[in-house]
């Protein structure tokens, strides 16, 4: 086969077909926990792309809907190491009533509504690439799907995933604001941070000499502690302050809530360590307490530049000719969590812009690109495996 001939599938991914699947995907209502219409869609739809599926029971450890889905579809070629594509079928919020406006070539809602690109924008991308490579007769490896669901609280979903159905060891995820072409190899750690700063409750005016406040214990504590960059590595912040029961009581507890990032896991437990050593000095030296639980969001993921699945990007964005470049963030997504569970992937640009908030939008260029770059990267992926 030339090499006109491999690059076929990418060069046919039907635009208007892609804008129109991915409109009609934005209007299907599917917040957290509630994606069963999302997951309705997708059981008529991915038989007609050959795929066979099941659903896992993860759902019902956070009272959802529905479960993760897992789709597999047979490779024209069984020798090739199977390849997956995995995205949340969640939004941020409801997007009951959607109404998309394009204008300049940006997708938008028109205000009242997120738009749901993050991550509509990757699931109709995927559908069209796999249309697109069926059409296009291309030779591949087996494609498998990995959907999961109750994502955008915190990566739910997969935590909960039953990977023993996941039959593929390797893949992607366009999950990012970058425009397509950008290469995220790096992720970080992330721990919650819960303190219970306790000193005494009492009246203003009845027994004011009795109390004890926690809130000016927790103040202590906090003016204390480094937050917010503490190195090019590492973000520390507090974002839950929650106590108080009336305003002539002397508060007797308060809870704070933090969280840490790093893509170094020494430096991220040095660094609650010391929010949890600051907070407890200001109790003790004010004659209170503190209880602090440490909470684990998820792991850092580091792939190699040499990677096969480095490389196969690298060549499908110089395929689809956009600039490709290698990065990492700070940020979480799905990727974190199925590299911890042993599926090797790394997340990829796919151009939404402003998420969870009204303004959200994504450029038609990204959207296509996306479904360019994923029918590049099966296609891509055969041919490296098959040198």
């Amino acid at each position: 086969m030339t090499q006109t001939q491999k690059s076929t599938a990418a060069e046919q991914v039907d635009e208007q077909r892609l804008l129109e699947l991915f409109l009609e995907l934005a209007k299907i209502n599917g917040p957290s926990t509630k994606e069963r219409l999302v997951a309705d869609y997708l059981v008529k739809v991915l038989p007609e792309l050959g795929f066979t599926m099941e659903f896992d029971e993860a759902h019902k450890n956070f009272a959802g809907e529905v479960g993760n889905l897992i789709a597999w579809k047979e490779g024209t070629d069984p020798s090739i190491p199977p390849l997956f594509f995995s995205t949340h079928m969640d939004t941020v919020l409801p997007t009951e009533g959607l109404k998309p406006v394009i204008k300049d070539g940006v997708i938008h809602s028109d205000g009242t509504t997120i738009l749901g690109a993050d991550d509509r924008a990757a699931l109709a991308s995927y559908l069209e690439a796999v249309r697109a490579i069926i059409e296009s007769g291309t030779p591949h490896g087996p494609i498998e799907f990995i959907l999961t669901v109750n994502e955008q609280p915190g990566l739910v979903g997969a935590r909960h995933m039953d990977y023993s159905k996941a039959k593929s060891k390797a893949g992607y995820i366009f999950d990012s604001s970058g425009d397509v072409g950008q290469i995220i190899l790096k992720g970080p750690y992330s721990s919650r941070i819960w303190m219970e700063v306790k000193g005494n409750a009492a009246h203003i005016a009845l027994n004011a000499e009795e109390g004890n406040s926690a809130f000016l214990i927790a103040a202590e504590g906090l003016s204390a502690m480094k937050l917010g960059k503490i190195s090019e590595e590492t973000l520390a912040n507090i974002g839950v302050i929650e106590g108080g029961e009336l305003t002539s009581i002397i508060p007797g507890s308060v809870t704070i809530g933090g969280e840490v990032r790093s893509f170094s896991k020494d430096k991220l437990d040095k660094q609650l360590s010391e929010m949890a050593k600051e907070m407890q000095e200001a109790a003790k030296k004010h004659g209170g307490t503190v209880e602090v639980r440490l909470e684990k969001k998820y792991s850092g993921f580091d792939i190699p530049e040499d990677h096969i699945l480095t490389k196969t990007a690298l060549l499908s964005g110089q395929q689809i000719g956009v600039q490709t470049y290698l990065t990492e963030t700070l940020g979480g997504a799905d990727t974190n969590v199925l590299n911890e569970n042993g599926l090797t992937c790394l997340t990829l640009g796919n151009g939404f812009q402003n998420i969870h908030s009204f303004r959200e939008c994504i450029s038609i260029e990204n959207l296509i690109n996306t479904g360019r770059m994923t029918a590049a990267l099966i296609e891509q992926w055969y041919i490296n495996h098959k040198k």
